[in-house]
């Protein structure tokens, strides 16, 4: 028997792998958007399915150490198909959080 530590247990929002939920917001976000993404920085499941944190180049500089970045998060249903997406933070490539 296990302790139940308050935490709400996880299920699975669906039976898509979350690997073939992410490649299908994010090639939804690329058709969308424009936008190329370099990089998934984060996934979690949401109430209606999942949040990805996406990274995209805004702004192509020589050298790339110059060029601007963006955040972009992803929201998707449990199958992955795109419910929307939105900018949160823009920065430099060389720079690094605060924290």
């Amino acid at each position: 028997m296990t302790a139940n530590s308050g935490a709400r247990p996880r299920s699975r929002p669906s039976s898509a792998k979350l690997g073939e939920v992410v490649r299908r917001a994010v090639a939804e976000f690329r058709e969308l958007s424009g936008l190329e993404p370099e990089q998934v920085s984060g996934v979690r499941s949401a109430d209606e399915g999942w949040s990805m944190l996406v990274e995209v180049v805004d702004v192509e500089r020589i050298p790339i150490t110059t060029s601007i970045l963006s955040t972009y998060r992803i929201d998707a249903d449990r199958q992955g198909a795109l419910i929307g997406y939105e900018r949160i933070r823009r920065y430099s490539r060389s720079a690094t959080d605060s924290h």
